[in-house]
């Protein structure tokens, strides 16, 4: 009797270890937008999720995203922090096209010269801990490893791409020298389009410039090489605008070129070993350009949104397919969760929902 229970169970151990569960991803059809805040005046290219989610925009001003109402922004000026309390001389106006948030701060950065970099705390003082003067400054996106460590980026000044790195909660900030980071090609930078040119994976770290080529640290920034991709990167409007990472092997990238939004040809890449190497997927297929891409969490890296001012798709396959959900145009997008989005672009900040 006994050897029979032990055989019995010696089956049982036998077909569960060999039973894979594979996953199925859902099928999106159909997404739900929300304005939650509306204004001719917003542009918004820089939002960023959290307990508290907040945003940035093109004329100055910083602000968390508020639910369960509409409003304008005219509405919520006490709210707001707005170029003139930033203290820069000679009445600079700042243009917001990156946002980061930590535990106890909100950074924003904006484009142009002088670059200025703003650290927000506990919602009322905010200070400098940046201030670039180079005549070619222009950072497009930023990022933290952690409450204590992060990175910005931008365009080319002295021959190689522009990157400061903060270890001590961004109070001060660091550029890399040129010695530090692979040898660039003339005028290499990246898009100010969605604040989404950096993915970060714990260490690992993965920028995306408008060369078409993708720079990557194992290390926080302590050391970089950069691979070449298949993206199309001929004229000054082309390269990679977006890149993002499910995990440390499975990335995506998305492009083309503004100018010519409905060119498919060769605008989306993927990588299956950590960024080594790249390759197109659903060439000459929709959608077109796109300035944001992002994996929907828990998709098992399947699931990718991709936005633009062209409208709204959907992947299932890692993108091999694509699926238009809507028309409705925006220029960045962050998840809350497998359903849930925020979204920014001309005029508005909305919620999506995915089902």
């Amino acid at each position: 009797m006994k050897r029979i229970v032990l055989l019995l169970l010696g089956v049982v151990v036998f077909f569960s270890c060999g039973k894979k569960e594979t996953f199925k991803p859902r099928d999106i059809s159909t997404v739900e937008i929300e304005i939650l805040l509306q204004d001719s005046l917003l542009n918004v290219r820089a939002i960023e999720v959290s307990e508290v989610s907040f945003y940035a925009t093109s004329n100055g001003r910083i602000g968390p995203i508020i639910e369960d109402y509409e409003i304008s922004l005219g509405d919520l000026n006490e709210v707001f922090y707005n170029n003139e309390s930033n203290n820069v001389k000679d009445s600079v106006y700042l243009n917001y096209r990156s946002i980061a948030l930590t535990k106890e701060n909100v950074f924003a950065f904006n484009v142009g010269s002088p670059a200025v970099l703003v650290k927000i705390e506990n919602d009322t003082t905010h200070n400098i801990v940046y201030q670039e003067n180079h005549p070619k400054a222009f950072y497009d996106s930023m990022e933290f490893w952690n409450d204590q460590e992060g990175i910005a980026i931008g365009d080319s000044t002295d021959g190689c791409l522009s990157a400061i790195i903060t270890r001590d909660g961004g109070s001060t900030w660091k550029k890399l020298s040129c010695n530090d980071l692979p040898n660039g090609i003339e005028n290499e930078g990246a898009f100010a389009a969605s604040d989404t040119n950096i993915a970060i994976v714990g260490n690992n770290t993965w920028v995306a410039t408008t060369a078409g080529r993708v720079y990557y640290s194992p290390d926080k920034g302590e050391t970089w090489r950069v691979y070449n991709t298949p993206i199309v990167k001929d004229r000054e409007t082309e390269g990679i605008y977006s890149i993002d990472f499910y995990d440390a092997l499975n990335g995506f990238a998305i492009g083309g070129d503004y100018t010519k939004p409905f060119n498919n040809a060769a605008n989306k890449i993927r990588t299956q070993d950590g960024g080594k190497t790249w390759k197109l997927v659903s060439p000459n297929q929709n959608p077109g350009y796109r300035s944001c891409v992002q994996y929907i969490p828990n998709g098992n890296g399947k699931e990718l949104v991709a936005v633009g001012f062209k409208g709204i798709d959907y992947t299932n396959d890692s993108g091999d397919s694509w699926k238009h959900l809507s028309d409705e145009g925006f220029y960045t997008i962050r998840f809350l969760n497998d359903s849930v989005a925020y979204a920014a672009g001309a005029g508005r900040i909305s919620k999506l929902v995915f089902k």
